[in-house]
């Protein structure tokens, strides 16, 4: 005789209400699965049951309610949201991860799925990537089983300076605009943090995700001139000047110096997949993203 697990597997999905936990319960909901979301408001919670999936109103770093909503689950997808709203933005990533490993060795959930970054791999020299390091050694001795999905830049960090676009007719960036880099949509790294769960890993399992190809900040730049109908030329800056220009964006001091570390490294090719990755593709493009992005024409 099958057991509950087995007959009706529930499948646990952290940071529901941003890009890549709302992708995956969606593509979890729609494949007909038992989900549980992760929220933060009954608001949330409640949108959520509108659209069939149980939900569960807590904190990440309430480890005893964190333990108890994994119990049982088939997979739980788990991840470090960056905290921005306090100065030691690596403290309190370091207190997140402790309750994630946590809940998941006291829960003893059956599969678990980290969204990691490319550069994941190293200790250091990567800015905020570093958190996602911290998280992937602290579950691999605790989790039964567990996948990295190790995802690209995000498409969707071009979101924050398409104002500057819309109103001064440039795109800020912080790299050489001939810079091609692995980038992924949000709905991509969703589609395939879903798959990892409905097809769990025995032991460990790394997946490096990317996009249809590799983008450059030209070919964004490309993307959303033709999507406005007239030219809209880079503004570059150098990597070194993102961290003043992330303090004039209200960040605090520790995370807008992270952020520049990052795109020091992303330049220099140290934020970038393991050699010999074997990088898995998404399918959605610049255009894509950035289209629902902009204003009606």
């Amino acid at each position: 005789m099958q057991n509950r697990q087995e007959e009706h597997p529930m499948y646990v999905i952290a940071g529901a209400t941003g890009n890549v936990g709302s992708a995956a319960a969606h593509a979890l909901i729609k494949a007909g699965k038992p989900v549980t979301v992760i929220v933060r408001t009954q608001e949330k919670a409640q949108q959520w049951r509108d659209q069939g999936a149980e939900a569960a109103v807590l904190d990440l770093t309430d480890t005893a309610a964190l333990t108890n909503v994994l119990t049982g689950a088939a997979g739980a997808f788990l991840m470090v949201p960056p905290n921005f709203s306090v100065p030691d933005f690596l403290q309190a990533s370091r207190e997140l991860i402790a309750s994630l490993a946590t809940a998941v060795k006291d829960s003893a959930v059956a599969h678990t799925v980290l969204l990691s970054s490319m550069g994941a791999q190293h200790d250091s020299g990567t800015g905020p990537i570093v958190t996602v390091h911290w998280a992937e050694e602290a579950l691999k001795p605790v989790a039964r089983n567990l996948t990295l999905v190790r995802a690209a830049y995000f498409l969707e960090n071009w979101a924050p300076v398409l104002p500057v676009a819309l109103e001064h007719g440039v795109l800020p960036a912080f790299l050489a605009p001939d810079t091609a880099m692995d980038t992924i949509a949000t709905a991509d790294i969703g589609a395939f943090v879903a798959d990892s769960l409905l097809h769990p890993a025995q032991g460990l399992r790394v997946r490096s995700v990317g996009g249809p190809e590799r983008y450059s900040p030209q070919d964004v730049a490309s993307a959303l001139s033709d999507l406005l109908g007239k030219p809209v030329p880079l503004a570059p800056a150098p990597a070194e000047d993102a961290a003043a220009a992330f303090i004039g964006m209200g960040f605090p001091q520790q995370a807008a110096e992270l952020y520049g570390e990052m795109y020091s490294g992303i330049a220099s090719g140290h934020v970038a997949f393991e050699d010999g990755a074997a990088i898995e593709h998404g399918t959605t493009t610049p255009r894509e993203v950035l289209a629902p992005l902009l204003p009606p024409r």
